[in-house]
């Protein structure tokens, strides 16, 4: 044979060869399995928003903040209706507490707590995360529309910080931070709440810097899908939809898992029966506080001590004693989406037993209750000793606890600006207050299984929910 003959022998074999190659692959791009598509959570659709260059429409000099706000005002003069939202008053609607009678507007603005304790007196530092300018004492007027902050939630630079009395500091750029506006990133969101109660995850077990950018494994909806705060926390009329326990008493501004997903999402039938009693927060949030320690205890009650030395997780002179967990596993309780709250004024009966400030409404007995994970911060507060209630005394400032060190001078400066009575004796009381988890979500892969609340070895204390054991073997709820 002749190598021209031996070489198109050659080529029509490998000409052959792919082209049968190449008709298994069509084939295969035909019949074999469609490719799957990622899709969203049942419900959702991604929200895509078109940014708008504010740079060449901002004045070149603004000489206060308000004169930001009046600028902000003059192509969005709907953002006024800010003004009539907590985050502007610090006050809710009129809710019923359960087991009041009447109603009452409840917020920061008088709610007492075991962290910070009260706003009242101590406005120079409480105000760094209102939403407005200036609030020093009770004659702040919410009607002055140019004391809006909106750079606090608008801004990208990452530079703006709020001061005394949430006036920006001198270090921050208006101009920079005004032609910078947009939607709300997660830094906005976070530079408040994964802060609140004077430190970095003090108050919320679920709410921290590290979710500005975090890992699926730590929020699979803001690391693996690339959420905003405002994507489930929306805003119409700015009123920003959300419940936070610390100051609500019941969900009509709630947000919800099934708010997105909108059908069911489990295979097994089994694990579907369980949302008649079981809150997906409970399987899907296994711990908590995975990146940064938070909160866990508060002794206000060890203040004052000079030959201690400070320690931002362990113990601060003017704060007294903490203690921080880590990677946290939550406590479980039914709750129906309503809490119980204590008011300033409200009698306790013995101070070494814990007062829960906001208990969680809901049993056994209860078809609108879920069993829920919680945050428990627990603490030792200031008491009135005379009057038997918790009492507000004024830390910051002029004449302030952290000022002076004397408890009784700072109750009596608290006892004048909250119009409420001082006996003169003064104690420490034991208060519990619940933070429902929401955030801080795990992939479906590192949800619980079976055997986390089944078994041996059980995370779930089965009786003190009202169960007469294991559910699995004596039975669900009636």
């Amino acid at each position: 044979m002749s190598d021209r003959s031996h070489w198109r022998k050659t080529w029509f074999i490998v000409a052959g060869v792919a082209a049968i190659a190449g008709g298994g692959i069509a084939m295969a791009r035909v019949f074999g399995p469609a490719e799957q598509k990622p899709r969203h959570a049942a419900g959702y659709e991604k929200t895509i928003r078109p940014h708008f260059d504010h740079a060449p429409v901002i004045p070149a000099k603004l000489e206060t903040p308000q004169a930001v706000t009046r600028a902000c005002l003059g192509c969005h003069p709907d953002a006024r209706k800010v003004m009539n939202t907590s985050h502007w008053a610090w006050l809710g609607e009129e809710v019923q507490i359960p087991g009041r009678a009447g109603t009452v507007r409840l917020g920061k603005r008088n709610a007492i707590n075991n962290f910070c304790i009260a706003t009242t007196g101590n406005e120079r530092s409480c105000m760094k995360c209102h939403a407005g300018y200036g609030w020093k004492d009770q004659s702040f007027d919410f009607s002055k529309e140019e004391n809006v902050d909106c750079l606090v939630c608008h801004e990208r630079t990452g530079t703006y910080v709020k001061g005394t009395y949430g006036l920006p500091t001198k270090e921050s750029d208006l101009v920079a931070a005004a032609r910078s506006v947009g939607t709300p990133k997660r830094e906005n969101c976070l530079g408040c709440h994964a802060y609140g109660g004077g430190g970095q995850a003090v108050k919320h077990g679920d709410l921290d810097s590290s979710l500005a950018h975090p890992f699926e494994e730590e929020d699979v909806h803001m690391g693996r899908h690339g959420f905003l705060c405002v994507d489930c926390h929306t805003a119409p009329d700015h009123a920003i939809r959300g419940a936070a326990y610390s100051v609500s008493v019941d969900s009509r501004h709630a947000v919800a898992c099934t708010d997105c997903h909108t059908r069911p999402e489990h295979e097994d039938a089994r694990i579907e029966s369980h949302l008649a009693a079981v809150a997906c927060q409970t399987c899907h949030i296994p711990t908590f506080a995975g990146k940064l320690p938070t909160k866990a205890w508060w002794d206000w009650s060890k203040a004052g001590d000079p030959t201690r030395k400070d320690d931002a997780h362990s113990y601060l002179k003017i704060k007294g004693e903490f203690r921080y967990e880590q990677d946290a596993v939550p406590e479980y309780g039914w709750f129906n989406g309503t809490v119980g709250r204590y008011l300033l004024g409200d009698r306790i009966e013995d101070p070494a037993k814990p007062t829960v400030l906001n208990p969680p409404q809901g049993s056994i007995d209860d078809r609108t209750a879920r069993i829920w994970p919680f945050k428990v911060h627990r603490a030792t507060q200031p008491y009135d000793a005379g009057n038997m209630y918790l009492f507000p005394p004024v830390t910051g400032g002029e004449g302030g606890y952290w000022t002076t060190f004397d408890w009784d001078k700072s109750f009596r400066l608290g006892a004048r600006v909250s119009n409420i009575a001082y006996s003169g004796r003064y104690g420490f009381a034991r208060t519990d207050m619940y933070w429902p988890l929401a955030h801080m979500v795990a992939p479906k892969e590192k949800a619980l299984s079976c055997t986390d609340c089944h078994g041996e070895r059980s995370r779930l204390d089965w009786k003190g929910l009202g169960y007469a054991g294991d559910p699995i073997t004596t039975g669900g709820r009636k």
